[in-house]
């Protein structure tokens, strides 16, 4: 049963984009299978974390740096606040380096 004027808002971040898409793609199965109103997943910029080091450990020798990056994708999906999808979008196995986070908003 709908929550009349409530929607779940689904905030999904992770390194990994296809683990990202593969869980947004089991979401739109659930809502679909509900009867769900859904709009998304639409993507958010990617945030890029980038830190440089140097190469050399003892400071002698010429100045080389390395560069690493983290590459941080978001996704966002609004879905139509009802129980029974509710339930199996939180059983929806989730690996580790993902962060998801449902809210409720009026």
């Amino acid at each position: 049963m709908a929550i009349k004027g409530y929607k779940a808002r689904i905030r999904l971040s992770g390194l990994n984009p296809k683990d990202l898409d593969r869980i947004c793609s089991q979401i739109k199965e659930i809502a679909v299978k509900t009867g769900v109103e859904i709009s998304g997943p639409i993507p958010l910029p990617t945030k890029r974390l980038v830190v440089p080091v140097r190469k050399s450990p003892d400071g002698e020798g010429s100045e080389t740096w390395d560069h690493w990056e983290m590459r941080v994708h978001k996704r966002l999906i609004d879905i139509a606040a009802d129980e029974r999808a509710l339930r199996q979008i939180m059983r929806i196995q989730v690996p580790k380096d993902v962060n998801i986070e449902i809210v409720l908003e009026s």
